[in-house]
């Protein structure tokens, strides 16, 4: 009984050792434990969803953007009219988030859904996430699905010279760095990026909490454990203090006066707050033509991460503004489908 015992301890040694060192050499344990969290809240928030989309959308799911990458995948949603009355219409292009490494287009099914209700074809892409993926690959895969909407647009009733780029999280991170290439010549060249739109293609963006300067994160506490995890993952290596071409993923550093009109928000309680209202400051001080909703400190109830996709007052509130927002910049006409 006693060696019996003695074996089940030092196995348990080893297991807790093994996994220490596991945890220390990989950013992949860590990783597997935020994407099993992540899909499970994603599902249930898109679920919720589902009670607000409006019978009359129509999609194409699943769409290779690039026949080479099993990995580049995108849905398009539109209004069941589109097609038929052959009218073109502008396109918001959404980039999911989900910290880089986990995520899919499917956990904004329902989300695109209702934009597309409101006069708009949205399409969701798939990228390849972390670390199966390193900077710069998901923008590069942007890039790539943006090309391949511009030069498809005649199939699917897209009006290739309004586009609207927009993004959630992480997704805010590879958009903002995709609008500052396409309008940044500078920006592509440092970054070995292609852009897959012209400049004058890319109207606006709609950014939701947003990493923007990776190199100016807060690394206290459990929330800065996961931040070190992703770029970690996203990079390749735990520190990129003296990887300047990492550092090319802060856009923020990099922006100019030719970035597009942006819209961009935050909840009172979201870690990362102090990125999205960093990133609005830097724009408007280049005269960048920006509309921000952001919340008082004391707010309540109190706005967390990806506050925009919980469908209360305030997500409402927050798509309102978005649709708002884009109408005015395209002058177009909204058709009047709001949200129940």
């Amino acid at each position: 009984m006693k060696r019996t015992l003695t074996r089940i301890i030092i196995s348990v040694l080893a297991l807790v050792i093994l996994l220490f060192f596991a945890f220390k050499l990989s950013p992949y344990p860590a990783v597997w434990l935020i994407r099993y969290a992540f899909q499970k809240e994603a599902v249930r928030v898109d679920a919720a969803l589902e009670k607000f989309v409006p019978e009359n959308i129509l999609a194409i799911g699943d769409v290779q953007y690039d026949p080479t990458d099993p990995n580049s995948l995108l849905d398009i949603y539109y209004p069941k009219d589109a097609m038929g009355s052959k009218k073109k219409l502008p396109v918001i292009v959404w980039t999911h988030g989900g910290g880089l490494v986990s995520g899919t287009k499917d956990h904004i099914s329902n989300y695109s859904k209702l934009l597309a209700s409101r006069g708009f074809v949205a399409v969701s892409i798939d990228y390849t996430i972390a670390p199966e993926a390193k900077y710069p690959r998901p923008i590069q895969q942007l890039n790539e699905a943006l090309s391949f909407i511009s030069a498809n647009a005649d199939q699917f009733a897209i009006d290739s010279t309004q586009i609207i780029l927009a993004g959630d999280s992480g997704g805010s991170m590879i958009s903002a760095a995709t609008a500052n290439l396409i309008t940044s010549p500078s920006y592509a060249t440092i970054t070995k990026v292609k852009p897959g739109l012209q400049p004058d293609q890319l109207k606006g963006l709609l950014l939701y909490c947003g990493i923007y300067e990776v190199d100016n994160l807060n690394s206290e506490g459990a929330f800065g454990s996961f931040l070190k995890t992703v770029t970690w993952a996203y990079f390749g290596e735990k520190d990129i203090d003296n990887n300047d071409y990492a550092k090319s993923a802060s856009v923020l550093n990099y922006l100019t006066d030719s970035f597009p009109p942006c819209f961009i928000s935050a909840g009172n309680k979201d870690p990362l707050l102090a990125q999205s209202k960093g990133f609005a400051e830097k724009l408007l001080s280049l005269g960048v033509q920006v509309d921000t909703l952001f919340f008082p400190n004391d707010y309540e109830p109190g706005l967390g991460h990806e506050y925009q996709f919980t469908f209360d007052e305030d997500g409402k509130r927050a798509f309102e503004r978005s649709i708002t927002f884009i109408h005015q910049l395209l002058s177009t006409k909204d058709p009047g489908q709001p949200s129940p």
